[in-house]
């Protein structure tokens, strides 16, 4: 038997089943329906399970300094998750359809240094272009989507190692990142460009609303639109997913464009917030770490098919009251890094629960 017979057999037992014509849009539906049900039951529990860890974390803040129980420290952490929350978006789509991508960090630094470099006079070490902000945030977006246009379209239509093309595009990226400004780093960013980043509405940061909008937004795209239904039968089983009539080649490089320009925008925040756009952002912060960190532990599977925006949110809030908790401890940096170091080994532990089988082959 072919492939093609074996995938249509599955198809037209799906329609039997359902009491439906092989391949019908109801039976499509349906089974879509079933799988994206079974994906945030999963997710559920992963989330249940995350609650007390993270009262007992407050509790332990609250232990740890006075401070950490006022509104300015909450407006801190919010700030600060706002940027990774929005890249772990990016990040956890990617995972849903089975594919990874460690260039967001790349991205995440680049496109914010192209825009701001195009942005800002040549005493701020920019080009000189004297580009408009809106322009430039245009510019910003449209790099985001390229670089995760180029990386999907390597690893679905030529068929590349997804690990060594996103490996390949964080270097590039890195390089240009130093290479276009001469390592500089680019300063006096106009407001309309730094706002997303910086700007208050009164004490709560206007990047933690936007990045609650983007959580809840893609939530609920992931949960009732048939193309978010469809990014979990793609990572759940690209080839049941295609024999249903998904175009899985089309949903994988749209959700790899998408998480580049989530990065971007999560870059932006970052830039905002500091004022400036390094060399360091993005690469030379090891980000992608953290990101994925976030996203497992809070429940998207590496192996794709399995997890929600929910729980992603809850990693991020998760990672962030570790961070402001050990910098109110004063804890020292080269702890930091072996406690965030332990914090992956733990998420790459909860992959293995989380998947019923080793998160690599």
């Amino acid at each position: 038997m072919t492939q093609v017979d074996s995938d249509e057999g599955a198809t037209g037992a799906v329609g039997a089943a359902l009491g439906t014509e092989p391949g019908s849009r109801t039976a499509v539906e349906v089974t879509l329906q079933r799988n994206s049900r079974q994906a945030r039951a999963v997710s559920v529990v992963r989330e249940a399970a995350l609650l007390p860890v993270l009262v007992a974390l407050i509790i332990v803040g609250a232990l740890v300094s006075p401070v950490f129980f006022t509104v300015s420290n909450f407006s801190g952490i919010g700030l600060q998750a706002s940027a990774l929350g929005v890249t772990v978006v990016g990040e956890s789509l990617i995972l849903l359809i089975g594919g990874m991508d460690l260039s967001l960090e790349g991205t995440y630094g680049f496109a914010p240094m192209l825009a701001a470099w195009l942005i800002v006079p040549v005493a701020a070490f920019g080009s000189g272009a004297d580009l408009s902000p809106v322009l430039g945030l245009l510019v910003l977006l449209l790099a985001g989507g390229c670089v995760g246009l180029i990386n999907g379209t390597l690893i679905v239509k030529a068929r590349l190692n997804g690990f060594i093309v996103t490996l390949g595009m964080t270097i590039v990226l890195a390089g240009l990142q130093n290479g276009i400004p001469k390592a500089q780093t680019l300063f006096a960013l106009p407001r309309a460009f730094s706002y997303l980043g910086s700007a208050y509405w009164g004490q709560v940061p206007v990047s933690l609303v936007f990045t609650a909008f983007v959580f809840v937004g893609v939530g609920l795209f992931l949960r009732y639109h048939r193309g978010g239904r469809a990014i979990y039968a793609v990572g759940g089983n690209a080839e049941a997913a295609r024999a249903a009539g998904i175009n899985v080649d089309r949903v994988k490089i749209s959700v790899y464009a998408a998480g580049g320009t989530l990065a971007a925008i999560g870059g932006l925040m970052e830039a905002g917030r500091v004022s400036a756009v390094t060399g360091q952002q993005g690469y030379g912060e090891g980000v992608i770490f953290t990101v994925f960190a976030a996203a497992v532990i809070g429940g998207v599977s590496l192996l794709g098919g399995r997890g929600n925006m929910l729980g992603a949110a809850t990693g991020v809030a998760l990672l962030s009251i570790v961070q402001n908790i050990l910098d109110l401890a004063n804890v020292s940096s080269y702890w930091i890094e072996a406690i965030d170091g332990a914090v992956i080994l733990v998420a790459l532990v909860m992959a293995r629960v989380i998947g019923g089988k080793a998160s690599q082959g």
